[in-house]
């Protein structure tokens, strides 16, 4: 009767033990830039095959009962001040601060979803081996703040498909902050960078010393 009672008590020990020392699967880290910058895989680009289309976006957002698209979740989420939301999920009203220029921006029409790490270069650091399903999760990302960031039309286009080795936000005093963000999607979804994007990152984040990466890898 006792083996029984202590065979018993064992087996649920067992059941238990797994869930209650498993480490979160996607725990996020934070770390220097230069650290950061020091974790990214490298590799040559390639921009073979790529299309805007393989990256399927604007879909439903993270809500698909509010009738808000991502680019519209984005937008409502980010503002500075909360815009009217109108049937269809129109936007009216509202302010919205483009930390890359330093603008503050009152019609959700002068505004565009950047992505961080643009379709372009994702494909060419690793996006072009992904499912088309992984790669619509990456243009629609709202998991992490930084890959989608509403900033003017005329600061988006001016960035286009440019890493930082080729571009830099205009207003100086966030680079440090872009810089960190950039890595941070990077890393996130374990996207590479080549030589150059990498020489550009070491040499800049020596410029940052008290910047820091916090990430969570992508699920």
């Amino acid at each position: 009767m006792v083996n029984a009672v202590l065979r018993g008590l064992a087996a649920v020990a067992l059941a238990v033990l797994p869930a209650s020392v498993s480490a979160p699967a996607h725990a996020a880290e934070t770390l220097p830039l230069a650290e950061a910058v020091a974790g990214l895989p490298v590799a040559t680009e390639s921009r073979d095959g790529y299309s805007r289309d393989k990256f399927r976006h604007w879909n439903t957002g993270d809500d698909p009962a509010d009738g808000c698209n991502t680019r519209a979740e984005v937008l409502i989420h980010e503002a500075v001040t909360p815009p009217a939301v109108g049937p269809g999920c129109r936007l009216t009203g509202g302010s919205w601060w483009s930390y890359y220029d330093a603008i503050v921006v009152t019609s959700a029409s002068g505004l565009d979803i950047d992505h961080m790490v643009p379709l372009a270069e994702a494909w060419d650091s690793g996006a072009s081996a992904w499912t088309p399903q992984r790669r619509e999760t990456y243009a629609n990302d709202q998991g992490a703040e930084p890959s989608l960031v509403a900033v003017t039309a005329r600061s988006n286009r001016s960035k286009a498909d440019q890493d930082p080795a080729e571009w830099l936000p205009p207003a100086t005093d966030v680079h440090c902050r872009y810089l960190a963000e950039w890595v941070g999607t990077k890393l996130r979804w374990d996207l590479a960078v080549d030589d150059a994007e990498l020489d550009a990152l070491e040499d800049m984040a020596m410029g940052c010393p008290g910047q820091t990466v916090t990430y969570e890898p992508a699920p």
